[in-house]
């Protein structure tokens, strides 16, 4: 018998003993009203802050509507939905899904299919050491998390993993039974690793050369978080197949999985969803889209993100820490010492979030319109822990 609401959910991670309520931009507020400056966003998630109004009223007024005609029929949000990301990208279908895992599912058997007609029955997938790609079987076979290595064995076969910006490793891999090369253009769970520009033209070379399809996990660099409206723009390239997740909804569950005509070929009964394109989720990501595509939005993100890099540039070097990785804000600050958990759990204290994604290296997503005032009371916080922390070694 449970004593304690607690108790009713499955323990499947460490939480705090706190209970949040209420959110507005940048800040929550728990159940006993205390307030926390939020740098991590549900993981990059709430993009424009916690209840922004525009996806706050596309919810409401679409809920008032229809909330399903079921995915068997057309509904409003999803057509204008898809047409605009069809508009403002490389591609020329969408398939909507509810989470980040369930899209990269959706590109892993979409891959496999068009390996299956016009690749001899290819299957294989390149994916990389580090690369994160979702929860469910397939994606945590595809990642390449070492805490997933022992898990939920026996894994999905096919997913061969090379090092991120190394080429060499990718061509090694190349053989017969491959289909395709997926990666996260910034590993943001192995802790905000990029991969450059020249490499990622340079993996846009190899797949057209032996006819392999690119797939872009863009779950966390999406929708704006790097200062472009999709991070393949950077480097000047476009991938076949694309998944967006997290920011798409803006804080509700919805994720797309976006193809180009050449490489869209599922068939009737190969791809489905009792949720897939809900008009109530469509709604808030046609909201979100309209918003984070304006350029002076972007332009906005690129340069809080190089404020943001800045600042956190002049705490490592204040207390003699590593670099700053990252791109417009997805950033992260190499810490050099496994004492990242150590300073989330101060900072929390302090009524500031903050995300440890590896025990020497701390992850920033803030929303994209964080406030600079926002920042300096962040970095003002993570200041102030750094340096108790080092009087603390030196009196040890």
């Amino acid at each position: 018998m449970t004593t304690h609401p607690y108790d009713a959910l499955m323990d499947i991670t460490a939480r705090p003993k706190t209970v949040f309520v209420r959110g507005a931009g940048s800040y929550l507020w728990d159940d006993n009203r205390k307030r926390y400056l939020d740098f991590v966003q549900g993981w990059a998630v709430n993009c424009l802050g916690h209840s922004p109004p525009a996806v706050a009223d596309a919810l409401a007024s679409q809920a008032k509507r229809l909330l399903t005609p079921s995915p068997a029929f057309y509904n409003e949000p999803s057509l204008k939905l898809a047409k605009a990301l069809v508009e403002n990208s490389a591609f020329d279908q969408v398939f909507f899904a509810n989470s980040g895992a369930e899209a990269n599912e959706g590109a892993i058997k979409l891959a496999r299919k068009y390996g299956s007609l016009h690749k001899g029955g290819a299957f294989e997938i390149i994916t990389f050491e580090g690369g994160f790609h979702g929860r469910t079987l397939a994606t945590m076979s595809a990642s390449g998390k070492k805490a997933f290595e022992p898990l939920f064995e026996p894994k999905v076969s096919g997913f061969k993993k090379a090092k991120l910006n190394d080429i060499a490793s990718v061509e090694k891999l190349i053989n017969d039974n491959t289909v395709a090369v997926m990666l996260e253009p910034i590993q943001g769970e192995s802790g905000v690793w990029p991969a450059s520009d020249t490499f990622l033209q340079q993996l846009r070379a190899l797949t057209e050369a032996h006819g392999l399809l690119l797939i872009f996990d863009e779950i966390q660099t999406g929708m704006g978080r790097t200062g472009k409206l999709f991070h393949y723009e950077h480097a000047g390239i476009a991938p076949d197949i694309m998944t967006l997740g997290k920011g798409i909804g803006g804080g509700v569950p919805l994720a797309a999985l976006l193809a180009t005509e050449r490489a869209s070929c599922f068939e009737h009964g190969d791809q489905g969803g009792t949720f897939n394109g809900n008009p109530v989720m469509c709604a808030a990501g046609l909201a979100v889209l309209e918003e984070v595509s304006k350029p002076a939005f972007l332009k906005q993100v690129t340069e809080t993100g190089l404020l943001l890099e800045s600042e956190l540039q002049k705490v490592s070097a204040r207390h003699g820490l590593g670099g700053v990785r990252g791109r417009g804000l997805l950033l992260a600050l190499d810490l050099k010492l496994p004492i990242a958990p150590g300073i989330v759990a101060q900072a929390f204290e302090a009524g500031v979030l903050l995300n440890a994604p590896q025990l020497d290296a701390l992850r920033f997503m803030p929303a994209l319109n964080v406030a600079k005032a926002e920042i300096s009371e962040m970095i003002d916080c993570l200041d102030g822990i750094l340096t108790k922390a080092g009087a603390a070694r030196r009196v040890a």
